[in-house]
């Protein structure tokens, strides 16, 4: 299977600048791996098992070369070159587990997989362009909240991290450097103020908010 982005993070990864793109890209595709083994798992046991074998994989780089795997591989090549040791970037596993552990998810589940994944995956992102990442971490709360309301199957937890999502973030312009991750977070705010449903991803709506916040910052 083909571990790819979805085109709204296609489209942000196109105004990156080429020369830290593929690091950008690289940190992407690893939190796409990590959300495959939950969209794939039907025994939560084993999903633990395989986001633990992610997470022990991730820690070895630090001290070994990478297993013959294209993720960890892109991983070891554009990432720990760029100064993100394998050990940081365990740590989005954690965001990830909390849904494999949790039958249904409470508060406290919520904002662990919202600090951990999307915060931390912002807060990296930002590192490699070269940006503050504590101003990213809020936005990225909001986008990891926003996208597990996308894909829930469940309206009552939904709903629940719709709302998480509308008490993050921030409105303040996003510098220059960080509007790839801006045009993704004005997405996830619009999202988050309008409920559900959520519009479909990559409409032409859509496409052109991310391009008018990558020209203006807003």
């Amino acid at each position: 299977m083909t571990l790819d982005l979805d085109p709204e993070r296609r489209l942000a990864l196109a105004y990156v600048p080429a020369a830290r793109r593929a690091a950008v890209e690289a940190l992407w595709r690893l939190d796409v791996a990590l959300a495959d083994v939950l969209a794939t798992g039907r025994d939560p046991m084993i999903s633990r098992i395989r986001l633990a074998w992610w997470r022990e994989s991730l820690e070895k780089l630090d001290r070994e070369p990478p297993p013959p795997q294209p993720v960890l591989e892109a991983v070891s090549v554009h990432l720990l070159s760029a100064g993100l040791p394998g050990a940081a970037l365990a740590g989005l596993e954690e965001g990830w587990a909390v849904l494999a552990d949790a039958e249904s998810l409470d508060a406290d589940a919520l904002e662990t997989h919202a600090v951990r994944r999307g915060g931390l995956l912002f807060a990296l992102s930002a590192r490699l362009l070269g940006g503050d990442p504590a101003a990213a971490a809020g936005s990225g709360e909001a986008w990891a909240l926003v996208d597990l309301a996308r894909h829930s199957s469940r309206q009552e937890e939904a709903e629940a991290s719709l709302e998480a999502a509308r008490r993050r973030g921030d409105r303040r312009p996003w510098p220059v450097a960080l509007r790839p991750l801006g045009m993704l977070a004005a997405l996830a705010r619009g999202d988050a103020e309008a409920g559900l449903p959520l519009a479909p991803q990559a409409s032409p709506r859509r496409m052109l908010r991310m391009i008018g916040h990558r020209l203006t910052g807003r």
